[in-house]
């Protein structure tokens, strides 16, 4: 129990109870080092594990990682012991955006300016593959200067838990803020549906009321299908188009977050460095997600420095052409065995494939260091007898999740470094590698030759096919 005047991990002295949940409750704390007020979200391992949540908790610390936004919550540290996960953020003084709405509609200025932030925040999780799925007054916190700040990535879900058809199929967030294709569960894209939801949020703030409400839950879901609601006489003509094209029930037809960024009632008053991104914040401390449910003592924390940000180069179709399989050049000008680059297509956000080439460096005992524009070296302790062995790995984006891996030897023994790649490397990164270059095409090729053995073997006699049982392509 983390009592008020307790010091966790020799570093927070806690304070009063911010809030509680289900699994979790939320504590003011101030860093002994700094005096800074933070908030630190205290999770019980035990019940987490009990519901099957684990990977949802990993999933939020993944996501948190991907997110540095003024508008964001910001997620400093994550510490654990054998029983608890400790989430150290950023101490948001002004308190929920709802306190202000439940006491009546706000003015037109006022609601835009949060409408505003609301939207630069959103459009930003999107960019970088994550979607909310629970956006409401209750989790858009406001700073001591009036600006708001979006909390709660709990049921936030990355691109790359979508199912083969791109779509997500959780039904997640307060049905009276969700979009129909939420409720209708046939599948639905995170990125619309906060769009739905930024309508629901935008609408309460300038009429201080819900749009869909009814007592009976399936009535006020046949409104939500239907996109069935009434706007107050005081919401002026733009406010009107702007919503009906929000509140539009049909998500192909749902307007965009570009399109709401050019509208001309969300741009008045709007500052040009208010959609821009901080870029220069501190770094901080993540726990690697396995080793938050894996610590063996009690006393013990976990704390592990945040990825930095080797942000992907992006490709353009001229790249795209030249890395891909059947317009790879390179064999008219080496042999293929003394290739010293290898590629691999990865459908995963770079966050993913950056943790998974930093375990295999782990594993491995390389060094590595992160360079900018999605660069990674790493480099052997011992030297061979050609030097340290040095492999670069170079990510570049296609997709905010789908990405083209290059692999590199550096420095170093080229066979040591095939070795390593055969044996160690490839087979490490299986489950994030979605295709390695040129295996598509050997693979064709030897399918070719299979089939053409095949005929040959139907037209010649017995004795030549006990022959050529031998090839290592022959049928048995």
């Amino acid at each position: 129990m983390e009592n008020k005047g307790h010091v966790l991990m020799r570093k927070y002295e806690m304070g009063k109870l911010l809030g509680q949940g289900t699994f979790a409750r939320v504590h003011h704390a101030r860093n002994l080092q700094t005096g800074v007020s933070v908030a630190i979200k205290i999770i019980d391992k035990e019940k987490v594990l009990k519901v099957g949540m684990m990977e949802q908790i990993k999933r939020e610390i993944s996501v948190m990682r991907l997110i540095r936004h003024p508008n964001v919550v910001e997620l400093y540290e994550v510490m654990a012991t054998k029983s608890k996960i400790y989430f150290v953020m950023e101490y948001v003084k002004g308190g929920e955006l709802f306190n202000k709405v439940a006491k009546g509609k706000l003015k037109e200025d006022i609601g835009r300016k949060y409408f505003q932030q609301l939207i630069s925040a959103v459009d930003y999780c999107h960019s970088r593959g994550v979607s909310h799925r629970d956006l409401k007054p209750e989790n858009l916190l406001l700073d001591e200067n009036g600006n708001l700040k979006v909390s709660d990535f709990g049921l936030s879900a990355l691109a790359e838990c979508k199912q083969q058809d791109g779509l997500l199929h959780t039904t997640c967030g307060t049905p009276a803020y969700v979009a129909p294709e939420v409720i209708n569960r046939k599948g639905y894209d995170g990125s619309k549906a906060d769009i739905w939801s930024c309508g629901v949020i935008l609408y309460v703030l300038l009429a201080g009321y819900l749009p869909f409400h009814d007592t009976n839950l399936m009535e006020m879901y046949r409104k939500i299908g239907k996109a069935e609601f009434r706007f107050p006489n005081w919401f002026a003509p733009e406010v009107r188009k702007l919503l009906s094209k929000i509140l539009d029930p049909k998500p192909s037809t749902r307007i965009s977050m570009v399109k709401i960024m050019e509208n001309s009632w969300f741009c008045k008053g709007l500052e040009p460095k208010s959609l821009i991104v901080e870029t220069n914040r501190e770094e901080h401390a993540f726990a690697d997600c396995d080793a938050v449910f894996n610590v063996d003592e009690s006393n013990s924390a976990v704390t592990q420095s945040k990825q930095e940000s080797a942000k992907p180069c992006n490709l353009n179709a001229f790249d795209i052409i030249s890395y891909s399989a059947g317009f790879d050049l390179s064999g008219l000008f080496e042999e293929k065995e003394k290739k010293k680059e290898v590629r691999f297509t990865a459908n995963k956000p770079s966050s993913i494939i950056i943790s998974k080439l930093e375990d295999i460096g782990k594993r491995l005992k390389l060094k590595m260091k992160k360079k900018d524009a999605g660069m990674l070296k790493f480099e052997g302790s011992k030297a061979g007898r050609k030097g340290a062995l040095g492999i670069d790995a170079e990510i570049f984006e296609i997709t905010p999740c789908f990405h083209l891996v290059e692999m590199k030897k550096s420095s170093g023994d080229t066979l040591e470094y095939q070795t390593v790649l055969n044996q160690e490397i490839r087979p490490a990164l299986k489950d994030i590698v979605w295709t390695w270059q040129g295996e598509q095409q050997q693979q064709q090729q030897q399918q070719q030759i299979l089939k053409q053995q095949q005929e040959q073997q139907e037209l010649q006699p017995s004795h030549v096919c006990a022959l050529q049982a031998a090839s290592p392509y022959a049928t048995s």
